[in-house]
């Protein structure tokens, strides 16, 4: 007769083997239908082209999707302008003031000849019949354009209008079914928002009639440049998109593929003989003011701008402060005025100080010329001015300038 630690340590034995057993049947299995998992595991080779588009996708975003939308409307432009040309002979110039000279020669000092010059630029179709905008520095003068699309088709355009003010002028091509943009609105832009940039520098568009793309960010908006060469650069909208001699006239665009503005004018210290480069500092005409001059364009060819104020004034300066006991140098004060015109009508005095126009603060002589040669014939301008330490209000009417 077993004892009861003998017949336990005998049962914890068997108890033991028996689970060493099972555990051995239960490891076959387990390997059994881990072969049978693996086996339908088997790997699939993937295909190189499937694996070419998954690559393919993962690259497409917001940005080559507004590209590939707006690319096809946009058009290389090349530019014939004739210029007159007067030419001084150096070796007359030396006997200009010898009577014996004048009396035989005085009239063959200078000679007129014309020139052609060839530029280029860029645009964008805005219709389906073939309304092409670009800046008037680009075609604005010209006496041929050739308009270029992305198939390698090439136009003769024709100048519909021009508005040297606002740098926009309007092509028409002949043709229908033409790719065109969407205009967006630049009302709504925010600063740090993907920008688009596209066009023909330096005519690179030329080589395979297609535009060149550069991205940036929206660096600021509403900025009023100083007027240049009579052109009145007002509420722009600044890029660092990288914009270059031949991109002037293309379109700047938003993520959506929606253009906010038209490309007109860079700050740049790189210069070739070809033009200017991009230091990331360029500019847009926005497409809300684009837009009405686009307008008026297509239903009239142009901008009727022959207006006047009447009167001149200049930049205050510490003496004028002084004199006009101001406090301040901001805004510009009237030196002269004509008689029976707009700004006398209106009951300006000389030695008012105009602070601000239509609601824009004046600053600087630049300030309310930008803000002044914007208008047109017929517009009414409030103008907020200084007098005897005064705040008052003045509203001038812009009449035609006097034959």
């Amino acid at each position: 007769m077993m004892s009861s630690s003998t017949f336990t340590r005998t049962f914890l034995s068997i108890l033991a083997v028996s689970s060493a057993l099972y555990a051995c049947k239960a490891g076959e299995k387990g390997a059994a239908s881990n072969a049978r998992i693996d086996a339908d595991r088997t790997p699939v080779p993937v295909k190189k082209a499937q694996l070419d588009d998954d690559i393919s996708n993962t690259r497409r975003n917001a940005i080559t999707r507004a590209v590939e939308h707006v690319a096809p409307a946009v058009v290389g432009i090349n530019v014939t302008e004739v210029q007159e040309v007067r030419y001084r002979d150096p070796f007359l110039d030396e006997f200009s003031d010898d009577p014996m000279f004048q009396r035989f020669f005085g009239g063959q000092r200078a000679q007129t000849y014309k020139q052609e010059i060839h530029a280029l630029g860029s645009g964008f179709i805005i219709s389906q019949d073939g309304y092409v905008v670009t800046n008037d520095h680009v075609a604005g003068s010209a006496s041929k354009v050739i308009v270029t699309m992305t198939d390698g088709k090439k136009y003769d355009a024709k100048l519909v209008g021009s508005d040297r003010t606002s740098d926009i002028a309007l092509l028409k091509i002949n043709g229908s079914n033409f790719p065109f943009v969407d205009l967006g609105s630049s009302s709504d832009v925010i600063v740090g928002e993907w920008a688009i940039a596209l066009g023909n520098p330096f005519g690179l568009f030329d080589i395979n009639s297609k535009p060149t793309v550069t991205v940036g960010v929206i660096s600021n908006t509403g900025v009023n440049l100083s007027p240049q060469e009579q052109r009145i650069y007002r509420g722009m909208l600044q890029t660092d998109a990288a914009i270059s001699s031949g991109n002037s006239g293309g379109p700047l665009v938003n993520s959506l593929g929606q253009v906010i503005g038209v490309n007109a004018t860079i700050y740049s210290t790189a210069r070739t003989g070809q033009g200017a480069g991009s230091i990331g500092i360029g500019f847009a005409i926005p497409i809300d003011r684009a837009r009405g001059i686009i307008e008026q364009l297509r239903k009239n060819g142009k901008i009727d701008r022959d207006f006047w104020t009447g009167m001149r004034y200049q930049q205050i300066d510490e003496r004028a402060a002084r004199y006009f006991k101001l406090g301040t140098t901001d805004g510009v004060v009237v030196v002269e005025l004509a008689p029976d015109s707009p700004a006398s009508r209106a009951g300006l005095e000389f030695g008012d100080v105009i602070t601000a126009i239509n609601g824009e603060m004046v600053k600087t002589e630049d300030g309310a010329s930008t803000l002044l040669y914007d208008s047109r014939v017929g517009d009414t301008l409030r103008l907020k001015i200084l007098r005897d330490g005064k705040e008052m209000e003045k509203t001038i009417t812009l009449t035609r300038r006097p034959g």
